[in-house]
């Protein structure tokens, strides 16, 4: 049975930093792109940030330079590091698996529960 289970979401002010886990199992962990989105309300969800097979690491503009996206093979995780917080970054973050990297929601074919992101004073 495919699993991916997201951890690691909380409230965090303005200018902090949390620390997403993505943990997998069911899978050939090692040969999938990790992709992570987010979903603010009444919005799209969206690409965050996606780590290719051979761990190319790839970026959405808003994120860029406060983000940075990791895996493990070993352990079957994949870790993003959220530095510098915005109140903009609140919303629900899904890692998602897919074959390659992408920023289409359609691309991945397994998905999280999602983990709640608030950044709030």
């Amino acid at each position: 049975q495919v699993q991916l289970v997201e951890s690691g979401g909380g409230l965090v002010q303005p200018g902090g930093s949390l620390r997403l886990s993505c943990s997998a199992s069911g899978f050939t962990f090692y040969r999938h792109a990790i992709g992570w989105f987010r979903q603010a309300p009444g919005k799209e969800r969206e690409g965050v940030s996606c780590i290719s097979r051979d761990g190319s690491t790839y970026y959405a503009e808003s994120v860029k330079g406060r983000f940075t996206f990791s895996r493990d093979n070993a352990k079957n995780t994949a870790t993003l590091q959220m530095n510098s917080l915005k109140p903009e970054d609140t919303a629900v973050y899904y890692c998602a698996a897919a074959n390659y990297c992408s920023w289409s929601v359609g691309g991945y074919a397994y998905w999280g529960q999602g983990t709640q992101v608030t950044v709030s004073s």
